[in-house]
Order: structure tokens, then C-alpha cells, then sequence
């Protein structure tokens, strides 16, 4: 038993999308969560090669979406995926400490924290994150159109970061926008504007 060695960008992307068209058939989940990998990975640390981003909704589960192990991905979940300090920070950890090849920032369908930003629903701390959302989506109001602009305007703020960017100019760290179909489940790639 060993970990899973990704050592570029490409391949990391290609595997997450590649476990995604799994999970579209399968019944059950997939991914080793053994005795030996939860050895391995408590002896020797962890080596994710992706860190995704994606909303802390029930539906959206990335080790199950990509059909993923133990020590494959570094998943940070936060209501309507947005990027704070505690979230950056988190990204920063993992690219520059672990390794990791890919950041993948996951909206959703259907997303209530969108849906409360385009609403004006926010409330108690919850403004915090509707806030955010709304520094995203300006004026806009088509639920589709707003998740996936708040999807890009996390990318940027991540792509703002001093540590990361000698990375992402190199081209040892990529990020990517990605949407997942909460009804049929699958990941869409999104390309920048």
C-alpha cells in the first residue's frame, strides 16, 4: 500500500474528472478508506494532489463525487464556497506544505447560500457569507449565472495570494472552476472570463 503519486497539474484534473464519470454510474461508493491506507497515512502524513473548495451543503460530498481515498484530497467545506482567511489560509497550508498540484473551487446547483445572497436573506452571521456572495454577483439574479459567477470570484480571491501566485505563474499549481449538477451529479468544468 502506498500513496496515489500525482506529479502535475494534468493528471491530478484528470483524475478527479475521471473518478466524477464513475461516480455518474455507480451505485455505491468507491475509494480506499482500508485499514492499511489509515496506517500509512497516520505514519507518513498525508499527499493529497487536490484541494477542492465546495460548499458545505449535504449534497455535495467531493471524496464521494470523485470517488476518492483516504489522503487523495484536501477538502475544505464552507457554506456557498467562499474564500475567507480561515479558508485561504487552509489553500495556503496545502499547496505549500503538502504538495498539492490542483485547486478546484466547487459551486453547486441549487445553493442555498446563493440563493439567500440573491435574496437579501442573509442574516446573523450567516451575512457574513451572504455578503460575499453578493460582492460576487452584483445585480445579477439568475441562480445559475450567480453560483457559477461566485465560483470565479472565489478562483480570484485565491489567485490573489503572494504565497500561491509564484505557483500558479510557474505552473506547478492550477486552479479551476467546477459546477457540480446536484440532479445528475455531474462535474462541469468552468472556463474563466
Amino acid at each position: 500500500m502506498e500513496h496515489i503519486n500525482v506529479t502535475d497539474c494534468k493528471t491530478a484534473l484528470n483524475r478527479l474528472m475521471a473518478g466524477n464519470k464513475e461516480y455518474l454510474i455507480a451505485k455505491e461508493g468507491k475509494g480506499d478508506i482500508s485499514e492499511e491506507i489509515r496506517i500509512l497515512t497516520h505514519e507518513y502524513g498525508q499527499k493529497p494532489y487536490a484541494i477542492v473548495i465546495a460548499c458545505s451543503d449535504s449534497r455535495v460530498i467531493p471524496e464521494k463525487i470523485f470517488m476518492v481515498g483516504i489522503g487523495e484530497i484536501f477538502t475544505i467545506r464552507v457554506a456557498g464556497n467562499v474564500i475567507g482567511d480561515f479558508e485561504l489560509g487552509s489553500i495556503e497550508y496545502a499547496a505549500g506544505h503538502l504538495g498539492v498540484k490542483l485547486i478546484m473551487v466547487m459551486g453547486h446547483s441549487r445553493c442555498g447560500a446563493v440563493d439567500a445572497a440573491i435574496h437579501d436573506a442573509g442574516h446573523d452571521s450567516i451575512i457574513h457569507i451572504t455578503d460575499e456572495i453578493k460582492k460576487a454577483i452584483g445585480a445579477e439574479t439568475d441562480p445559475v449565472c450567480c453560483e457559477k459567477k461566485n465560483i470565479l470570484y472565489s478562483m480570484e480571491r485565491i489567485k490573489k495570494s503572494p504565497l500561491l501566485q509564484p505557483s500558479i505563474k510557474n505552473g506547478s499549481l492550477k486552479i479551476v472552476g467546477a459546477y457540480y449538477h446536484t440532479r445528475s451529479g455531474e462535474v462541469e468544468l468552468l472556463e474563466e472570463e
